[in-house]
C-alpha cells in the first residue's frame, strides 16, 4: 500500500502531465472550443466561430480550427509579417496540405446544415460536385466533429464524425469551400482576423 506523500508526489505529477496536454490546446475566444495546436505535420493557425441568425435571434453554429502545413512554399514569402489580403488568398488557393476541423455547438438537422452549405456554395459551383458534398453532412449532434482537408492537387477529403467519404477533386470547388473561412472575402467579416490568430507563432521566422 501506498505511503500518504508517495500518493501525493503522484497526485501532482498526475496534475503536471494535464497541464502540460491543456497547454497544447488554443482556445477559440468566442466559443471556448478547444483546438489541439499541434494536428500531425499540420499547426493550427486561428479558429473562428460562425454565427447564423433566424429572425432577431442569433445563435452559435459551429466552431472551427484552420490548419496549415507551415513548411509549404506558398506560404513563405508571408513569413515574420503581418497578416495581409495576399496572404488570405494564399491560404485560400495555395495547393498545399491543410485542414478546416468543424465543431459543432448545437444539434442541427440535416436540412438545416445542408441548405446552409448549399446557399454558400451553389453561386458558380457544378451541381454534381455540390449535391456529392453537402450528402455528407447528415443530422448534427453538438460535440460531433468534421474535418475537411485539402489534399495536394486541389482534393477535399471530408471526415465526418469519423467516418471518411469518397474524396472530391475539384480544385475550384476547394478554392470556394476554402474561401468561405480563410479568403480575403470569408463568410464572416471576424475571419479575417481569427483564422489568423497565431500568424506571429507559425509564421514569425
Amino acid at each position: 500500500m501506498k505511503s500518504p506523500l508517495v500518493a501525493a508526489v503522484a497526485a501532482l505529477a498526475l496534475l503536471a502531465g494535464a497541464g502540460t496536454v491543456a497547454a497544447q490546446d488554443f482556445k477559440d475566444p468566442k466559443s471556448e472550443v478547444a483546438f489541439a495546436i499541434d494536428n500531425g505535420d499540420l499547426t493550427l493557425l486561428g479558429t473562428g466561430l460562425r454565427i447564423k441568425k433566424i429572425a432577431f435571434l442569433k445563435f452559435k453554429a459551429y466552431a472551427f480550427g484552420f490548419y496549415v502545413d507551415k513548411a509549404a512554399a506558398d506560404l513563405a514569402p508571408f513569413k515574420g509579417k503581418p497578416a495581409s489580403d495576399d496572404l488570405r488568398k494564399a491560404l485560400q488557393t495555395g495547393d498545399f496540405k491543410k485542414e478546416l476541423v468543424l465543431h459543432f455547438m448545437r444539434d442541427l438537422d440535416a436540412k438545416k446544415i445542408q441548405d446552409a452549405m448549399r446557399e454558400a456554395l451553389e453561386k458558380g459551383t457544378d451541381p454534381k460536385v455540390l449535391d456529392q458534398f453537402i450528402a455528407y453532412f447528415p443530422e448534427i449532434k453538438v460535440g460531433e466533429r468534421c474535418t475537411l482537408r485539402w489534399v495536394p492537387g486541389g482534393t477535399i477529403e471530408t471526415v465526418m464524425m469519423g467516418q471518411e467519404k469518397p474524396p472530391i477533386t475539384d480544385r475550384a470547388f476547394a478554392e470556394k469551400l476554402y474561401g468561405l473561412y480563410v479568403g480575403p472575402k470569408p463568410l464572416q467579416k471576424d475571419f479575417k482576423d481569427a483564422t489568423v490568430a497565431r500568424v506571429g507563432d507559425v509564421l514569425g521566422k
